[in-house]
């Protein structure tokens, strides 16, 4: 299965709590954290939730 890295590069302050456990559930707790995941339909359903707070690099 590919993978994908997720670098959180916008801070969740501010956001809902929505996207707050979202970020969460990605494994995210800090700026600038980088995490890779399978490719999965769920993984890029919570990448679209939080895309204007994440870069993702496929590969």
């Amino acid at each position: 299965m590919s993978k994908v890295k997720i670098t959180l590069v916008k801070s969740p302050i501010d956001k809902t709590k929505r996207q707050k456990a979202t970020l969460t559930a990605l494994g995210f707790n800090k700026m600038h954290q980088t995490i890779e995941h399978d490719d999965t339909p769920q993984i890029q359903g919570m990448i679209r939730v939080v895309s204007h707070l994440v870069e993702v690099n496929k590969g």
